[in-house]
């Protein structure tokens, strides 16, 4: 039986400054690593490089300590260790190949990490989200449109994801799914009765009734369009998997899993039929080893160059500059874990999914502990996008399921998938914020877990919802020693 204790608020600062400094280490011992490994010789900008991302660091923790003293102290840290390593490979790949990428992406990770901490910061509460749910439907739909536009949108390896505006490029989908996840989670919290009680029951499975079914066929329709114009396999599978996770959160009806199980394998089958580039993408995933697939062009020559990387670097690699990572095609986006895995071997990459999993684990407890209903979602569902991009990355880099477009959160080479993802991370740390802090001591019961929130969104009477406003949001509140709370730290 769940219990709520007494215990004291720990905000957690002191732990993730020293954990903001681990990270710091190992990002900055990975990229001295890559130069003595390839060159021989400590990296000449190494003073520089420390300076600029160390200090960047040091100041998102101060802005996080001032504007969210009680975010989870173990998000920013992990967050920024990835994406640290991700620099140090992209730097290693660079060195291989001789290009000069990890330039763009050694501007834009200071930038991520500031706007994860201005999110923090300008949104002092998120339900306030909340207002704009169907604002952040047409606004995800208008960026899905985007790359279809003639002049504006651009075709890169047979998918049409990109946008380019005056010389740079920007991948919509990144940003649409913040916003998707957003718009899922203020409708599903209205209408998840409707979702979760109606509906007739078949083998002890409740289905929902044909008019509540509307908004899932429409979400399997938009993902299948994405799939069909914009030949955008990885996005399709992580829209829809983000609205049925979510869906399944809200409702904890396991027949919302089984029947958006059914439609993507039925929407799957019939564009494997009809679309020659999805064809192609399941056909180099199940004979990747054909001769003809291998040489064919958009063939299986990348799946099958990373699975042969990953096996010469074996259990623990290669060591970091000491192998041929730069044969692969993409090495430093979509295939970047397969360099990983060459360089630092199988341990690197299951320390690479093991700070992924904390994220995903820590944001999934901020989800379960703060108290609003749109809270629970929009937390569940942003986990769950780290978790699904992961997933379907990696399951596509290793065969597990077919190779996809999407790239590795935080490590992979993009500016517009690195800022979206820290952006991420700050909705995160400011939804941890609220479910760590302290409530103060009352005697009245708790609040349900789908709280007063949702009368007072429901109701639209703000006057009302604000007297019952059981969390403090000063300083002088939060202060309080004698306080209700449940430790997280």
């Amino acid at each position: 039986m769940a219990t709520v204790t007494h215990l004291a608020a720990h905000p957690g600062r002191l732990p993730e400054f020293f954990l903001t400094i681990l990270s710091a280490v190992i990002s900055l011992g990975a990229y001295s690593l890559v130069h003595l490994g390839a060159n021989g010789e400590m990296p000449g900008n190494i003073m520089v490089v420390s300076a600029i991302f160390g200090g960047t660091a040091l100041l998102v923790h101060l802005l996080i300590r001032w504007a969210a003293p009680y975010a989870d102290p173990v998000i920013f840290p992990s967050a920024m260790a990835l994406n640290g390593l991700g620099l140090a490979m992209i730097e290693r790949i660079d060195i291989a190949t001789g290009g000069s990428q990890v330039t763009s992406q050694a501007i834009f990770t200071p930038l991520g990490m500031v706007l994860a901490a201005l999110v923090v910061i300008a949104l002092r509460d998120h339900r306030v989200l909340r207002k704009f749910t169907y604002t952040s439907l047409i606004v995800s739909a208008v960026l899905l449109v985007l790359p279809l536009i003639p002049g504006l949108g651009r075709e890169i390896y047979g998918a049409r994801i990109w946008i380019s505006i005056a010389g740079y490029s920007f991948q919509p989908a990144e940003l649409a799914k913040i916003f998707l996840a957003i718009f899922f989670a203020g409708y599903l919290v209205v209408n998840r009765d409707n979702l979760a009680l109606a509906g007739p029951k078949f083998l002890k499975i409740q289905f929902p009734q044909l008019r509540h079914f509307a908004p899932i066929l429409l979400a399997w329709a938009i993902c299948l369009a994405v799939l069909i114009f914009q030949k955008d396999l990885g996005t399709s599978i992580l829209f829809f998997g983000l609205f049925v996770s979510m869906l399944y959160v809200a409702t904890d009806r396991l027949s919302w899993i089984v029947i958006g199980g059914l439609l993507a394998l039925g929407g799957g089958f019939v564009v494997f039929q009809l679309f020659p580039h999805v064809t192609a993408r399941f056909n180099v995933w199940l004979n990747a080893m054909d001769p003809e697939v291998y040489d064919a062009a958009f063939g299986s020559y990348q799946v099958v160059q990373g699975n042969f990387g990953m096996a010469h670097g074996g259990l623990f690699g290669t060591g970091l500059g000491q192998g041929y990572p730069g044969i692969v095609p993409q090495a430093n986006s979509d295939f970047i874990i397969a360099s990983i895995g060459e360089e630092l071997g199988m341990a690197g990459v299951f320390a690479i999914l093991a700070l992924y999993l904390i994220i995903v684990i820590r944001g999934l407890r901020s989800a379960a502990y703060v108290r609003d209903g749109f809270g629970k979602l929009l937390a569940a569902g942003l986990s769950f996008t780290i978790a699904l991009q992961v997933f379907v990355v990696v399951g596509g880099v290793t065969r597990l399921i077919p190779l996809t477009g999407l790239t590795l959160p935080l490590i992979a080479l993009g500016g517009s998938s690195l800022l979206c993802n820290w952006i991420v991370i700050g909705l995160l740390l400011r939804i941890s914020d609220a479910a760590r802090r302290p409530q103060v001591r009352s005697s009245e019961p708790l609040p349900p877990a789908w709280d007063i929130d949702d009368e007072y969104w429901d109701s639209g009477d703000e006057e009302s919802a604000e007297s019952e406003e059981k969390t403090p949001r000063d300083e002088s509140d939060a202060d309080r020693t004698d306080t209700q709370a449940v430790n997280l730290s």
